[in-house]
């Protein structure tokens, strides 16, 4: 088995996780292993059906057409009459030779022990087997049979005395290339620890200083009284989840707002093309959203916003979020947005400037709604308000239309049926 291709510009996977162990029988189609490429997690499944022998460890970075495993499709899965026939089989002869160990031991008991003897200290080969099996250390136990030498009962004595004792607490063992704080640092702790980057981590440390490098960004702010949007969740949120299955959150009238206004102001939702000397302009949107995953920031694309209902979207960023937390998002569903939506508010971000997901031209990120005063008709009030951000490439985007659309923006938030209507 061998990597396989998982997209064009992908050239080494990260193997992630063996799902089966070197030895296991394996189905055709079974899942074998995930693989973790630049954007998303992929499964390896078995091309043929037989024993597998396992070449790439977990970590391993492999190239496309990489070895990761072997399959002996000549080794057929024993059926379950033959299991039945050998498992007497072998707790027979393994029967016999616990009698013969404990026969050995019996007469060796009858020995008065010596000091001075290679044996003493050394388990017989059925003590060897209990100690091994329960982690006690051969060199704590006192052997009582013939010449010091640990015996069954020994062994079984030993066990039974760490049952009775509390585990000590477990010390990590560092290894060449990682060294491991304590969990629970002393105060004045100096200790450090090195891991090695996951491969998304080191493809987003890689896309964002190409992004910050390669284009001409600047960042507008605006804010926006969330008044309207919070009353119209309290009136309809119980009565949207009934209906759709879905809660009504802020995603929905942040990105179907940020998407009319991409088909009033083309140039925001546009991007230059790889020879630097065309715009490329969109008739759709297909917004790309930030979600937060346990192995670092993806963003999965919701497709043709501008159509969608609010419903429709909700459902749709659910969707992607529960893919994105489980690791299982497809390389098409991360691929070809257009624009960006970033949400720091949930994490309790204020204020923040966005770098763009480039090969995009723009990004909006929206930050924590906070009570906060304001003049409204020469009185100061206390309104529920949030800064908005947009971050944008100034080669094709100039300031007068990144300004008017982030005002497009507010206007609609702040008189969310607009945004309802726009379906």
């Amino acid at each position: 088995m061998k990597v396989p291709s998982v997209g064009e510009a992908v050239s080494e996977v990260t193997l992630s996780e063996w799902i089966v162990a070197d030895g296991d029988y394996v189905e055709m189609d079974q899942i074998l292993c995930e693989l973790e490429s630049d954007k998303a997690t992929l499964e390896l499944p078995a091309e043929k059906a037989g024993i597998v022998k396992i070449v790439a460890q977990e970590g391993d970075d492999l190239p496309i057409d990489g070895l990761i495993c072997t399959i002996d499709t000549s080794a057929g899965k024993k059926t379950k009459q033959e299991e039945e026939t050998e498992a007497p089989k072998e707790e027979k002869k393994q029967e016999t030779e616990e009698k013969k160990q404990e026969a050995e031991e019996t007469k060796e008991a009858a020995t008065p022990p010596t000091t001075n003897s290679s044996v003493s200290g050394h388990p017989s080969p059925a003590a060897g087997k209990i100690l091994r099996e329960n982690g006690v250390n051969p060199e704590n136990v006192k052997g009582t049979g013939k010449d010091g030498r640990i015996t069954k009962e020994d062994a079984q004595k030993a066990v039974q005395n760490k049952a009775a004792t509390p585990p000590p607490a477990k010390k990590e063992k560092a290894s060449a290339t990682v060294s491991v704080t304590p969990t629970a640092p002393t105060g004045f702790s100096r200790s450090t620890r090195t891991e090695k980057m996951s491969r998304l981590r080191r493809t987003i440390a890689s896309h964002l200083v190409n992004s910050k490098n390669s284009t001409a960004m600047l960042t507008t702010f605006n804010e926006a009284d969330m008044t309207g949007i919070l009353a119209l969740r309290a009136q309809y949120k119980e009565k949207f989840k009934e209906k759709y299955g879905v809660s009504l959150g802020f995603m929905g009238f942040f990105m179907k707002a940020c998407a009319t206004a991409l088909m009033e102001m083309p140039a925001v939702n546009a991007q230059i093309n790889k020879e630097q000397d065309h715009i490329q302009l969109h008739d759709y949107v297909d917004m790309s959203i930030a979600v937060s995953t346990p192995k670092g920031l993806v963003t999965p694309v919701v497709r043709n916003v501008e159509s969608l209902p609010l419903q429709g979207i909700e459902q749709e960023v659910k969707r992607l979020a529960l893919k994105g937390r489980d690791g299982k998002l497809t390389l098409e569903e991360m691929n070809g947005g257009t624009f960006t939506v970033s949400n720091g508010g949930v994490f309790g971000s204020l204020q923040s400037t966005p770098i763009i997901n480039a090969p995009q031209s723009a990004i909006l990120g929206m930050h924590k709604i906070q009570q906060r005063p304001m003049a409204v008709n020469g009185q100061v009030v206390i309104l529920p308000m949030m800064y908005l951000a947009l971050s944008y490439d100034h080669r094709i985007i100039d300031g007068k239309e990144a300004v008017t659309f982030l005002v497009k923006v507010k206007e609609m938030l702040e008189d969310p049926i607009r945004i309802m209507l726009t379906v």
